[in-house]
């Protein structure tokens, strides 16, 4: 039996979250791109130096700069995407912030505004792009979202992050609902830690790899590039009757009782 091959050519992807190359969301546009889907990047302007000698690596990419607390620069990146994509095929949102102070000690001590900005930038953004992609989406697009299994188990350190997640994993069922008629799969991915720039805030982040080389099933921690396979999954036809669910790339650490 022959194996399957994912080919994407003549595919459109947005993608947010590329912040160097450890990011998820780079070794997944990287994936994507590679698999033939051309690549629209929405970046932030702190990451500009480590983000554009990437975009050297892909196949004619467009990229703007794209803040998603700020409705104007949304707009102003969607607008460009219409005007060289017209339609695309698939979504991914791989943006989370905390407060550093937020990501240690207490989560009873976070504030008000702590509270809202992870908020606003972890689970309210994928609504707000989502929005905005949803008159570009083809039928039988897919939009991919990245969560962690800080979700639904408390891990200490991950605190504020985890109930934004929890937020944002609520999220994709609800659009998986919306876009359902359209056939545009919401799906989540669960990965286990990666040492990421977004990782290096959180408390206790060493231990947490540890911990999943003891206790995961494979006794290992995973990559990036798993998590990019995952993804070339969910933006296939293999997952076309998938949607609303979170799925894990973490080893197996999510099944364990330990």
């Amino acid at each position: 039996m022959k194996g399957v091959s994912i080919n994407l050519e003549g595919k459109k992807a947005i993608v947010f979250g590329i912040a160097n190359d450890k990011s998820i969301a780079w070794h997944i546009a990287k994936r994507l791109n590679d698999a033939g889907c051309r690549i629209a990047a929405g970046y932030q302007e702190r990451v500009e130096q480590l983000f554009l000698p990437l975009m050297k690596e892909l196949n004619n990419p467009v990229y703007e700069k794209c803040d998603v607390v700020d409705d104007a620069s949304m707009d102003a990146f969607f607008r460009k995407v219409q005007e060289e994509f017209g339609e695309v095929d698939f979504l991914v949102h791989s943006i989370a912030f905390a407060k550093r102070e937020h990501l240690h000690g207490q989560f009873m001590n976070v504030d008000k505004r702590g509270y809202e900005v992870s908020h606003q930038v972890s689970s309210y953004s994928l609504i707000e792009l989502t929005r905005r992609a949803a008159p570009m989406l083809k039928s039988n697009g897919s939009i991919i979202a990245m969560t962690y299994l800080g979700s639904e188990k408390a891990v200490p350190g991950y605190n504020i992050m985890g109930v934004a997640k929890a937020a944002l994993e609520a999220c994709v069922r609800y659009l998986a609902v919306d876009l359902g008629e359209k056939q545009i799969r919401v799906n989540a991915i669960s990965a286990g830690p990666i040492a990421t720039l977004a990782a290096s805030g959180i408390a206790n982040f060493a231990d947490m790899l540890l911990n999943y080389v003891a206790k995961s099933p494979l006794k290992r921690n995973i990559t990036a590039d798993e998590v990019a396979d995952c993804a070339l999954f969910l933006c296939s036809d293999l997952s076309k009757a998938i949607t609303g669910q979170v799925i894990y790339v973490d080893a197996g650490y999510s099944s364990m009782g330990i």
